[in-house]
């Protein structure tokens, strides 16, 4: 049986995250040897979290695997940058971590990566039609008289995703083929006439999904909510969007990409880079798999991406129609995350926590981060906005991110010491992100195919997982289901 991956195995250290050449800016990763065979009990592809947890479980369970990442690097979605001048550390994509997000928060202790608070003092922003209001940092979203009516409509979702909502099949909810007929533009519309109310609606959603309130199913939003928890602890919008006691809580000192980093380095040589998969044949008896670093052959396959890339592979003999279905209906969102470095965080002296949320633009959300003694104010440019900035020129989206902050913050946001971004949008392998979610109408025609194997094809990603779909704690519950389901047909 092969030997558990644990800290003790990988005392070489922490791979390095160098920055890449040209205007993205995003840190390289490195090489790997050929593995000693090109044959295995299970091929995983993808080297994100859930590929990494899902080839971690299966060693651990006496396995031998290969896993074939089409990126330079390991991580995903989970990515640290550098800043070109001062070489700061930076989360270019997932970052935060809260409570009931237990798995990942084990595979940080494992891997010796430790959390440091998200500074969550003072007043927040809420911005709406050009005007910013100030709220206590302490709420998730603003109570003031014009809002109560979302607050009221908010309330009404809350209790739709926790009267029996059964979490990760929200194909079964006794109401589920209405509330997948209409978008979350729809549904918060009966529950709040106002335009106020509907922003507030509106930045519910478009926080953690960086959609528009037209591009998703209220369905798929109703379980994202009720997914915000764990067996022991139902989910709920406060924990989903809140800083304290929620899902922004915390954030990884040095970078979260540091955990799938590690674990890659853990699992050596049976991590094949600059391996992009092209075709999986299972019509022989053996899987065959094909990639540009190679052939690989194995018993299983965990194709451990987002569904809404998976289908850049040719599946043969094909796949069924329900999983053709869910391809089809889950789509990235588009998003950016810019981050500028100060030399002191100057919004405390105003009394301002670093956060916004609202209809700004091009940054709806932002947070204050913390990287290396130096203060940042992250933003994030989603949907519309990020797709009018995809062809931009850098200055461009430089000089329009700085003045928001600018319109958030004050004058003194325009002395920044250094900025990074990440267009994740233009990635073949993301597509977008943060999650794929679901348009009308697919959850409850082809939601059981979202993770039921299709012969020796299982599937993980962390739109596949049950609790805290979305989050980089589903994408590690994710792999290590995946991976228990081939385990277990071995016994």
């Amino acid at each position: 049986m092969a030997a558990p991956l644990s800290r003790r195995t990988l005392l070489a250290g922490t791979a390095a995250v160098g920055a890449a050449a040209g205007l993205s800016r995003f840190g390289a990763g490195s090489g790997s040897a050929a593995p000693a065979s090109m044959t295995a009990d299970v091929i995983v592809v993808g080297g994100g979290l859930s590929g990494l947890s899902a080839a971690k479980t299966l060693v651990d369970g006496g396995s031998s695997v290969i896993v074939l990442e089409a990126l330079e690097r390991a991580g995903g979605r989970v990515h640290n940058i550098r800043s070109p001048k001062l070489g700061v550390t930076l989360d270019a994509g997932a970052e935060f971590i809260g409570p009931t997000q237990d798995h990942i928060a084990a595979l940080a202790r494992e891997f010796d990566v430790r959390t440091i608070p998200t500074y969550n003092q003072g007043d927040s922003v809420f911005w709406n039609a050009g005007r910013g209001s100030r709220m206590s940092a302490a709420l998730p979203l603003p109570v003031q008289a014009e809002t109560l009516q979302a607050g009221a409509g908010l309330a009404r979702a809350q209790l739709d995703a926790l009267a029996g909502f059964p979490v990760g099949e929200p194909w079964k909810h006794p109401n589920a083929r209405y509330l997948d007929s209409i978008t979350w533009g729809q549904y918060s519309a009966q529950v709040a006439t106002t335009p106020t109310a509907r922003t507030l609606m509106q930045v519910a959603m478009s926080a953690p999904l960086s959609v528009r309130p037209d591009e998703v199913s209220a369905l798929y939003f109703l379980n994202y909510i009720a997914a915000s928890g764990d067996e022991n602890n139902p989910g709920t919008l406060i924990r989903l969007l809140s800083t304290d006691d929620g899902a922004q809580e915390r954030l990884f000192e040095g970078g979260a990409a540091l955990i799938p980093l590690r674990m890659a380095r853990a699992l050596g040589s049976r991590v094949v880079y600059n391996a992009p998969v092209r075709s999986i044949d299972w019509s022989g008896g053996t899987v065959t798999v094909s990639s540009d670093a190679g052939t690989y052959r194995a018993r299983r396959v965990i194709v451990a991406m987002s569904p809404a890339i998976s289908d850049q592979i040719d599946y043969r003999p094909g796949l069924p129609a329900g999983r053709q279905g869910i391809h089809r209906g889950y789509h990235m969102g588009a998003i950016c995350k810019f981050a500028a470095v100060y030399r002191r965080p100057f919004w405390r002296d105003k009394g301002l926590s670093g956060q916004v949320y609202g209809n700004g633009r091009p940054i709806d959300v932002t947070f204050e981060s913390y990287a290396e003694n130096r203060h940042i104010l992250m933003g994030f440019i989603s949907a519309d906005a990020m797709r009018r900035l995809d062809p931009a020129p850098e200055r461009q989206i430089v000089s329009e991110c700085i003045e928001n902050f600018v319109d958030y913050f004050g004058t003194e946001a325009r002395q920044f010491v250094d900025y990074a971004f990440h267009k994740w949008d233009v990635e073949p392998w993301s597509r977008g992100g943060p999650v794929a979610v679901s348009s009308p109408g697919t959850l409850t025609r082809f939601g059981p195919a979202l993770r039921a194997p299709v012969g020796p094809i299982h599937w993980a990603g962390t739109e596949t997982s049950d609790y805290w779909t979305g989050y980089m704690d589903g994408a590690v519950r994710s792999g290590a289901r995946a991976a228990r389901e081939i385990l277990g047909a071995r016994r």
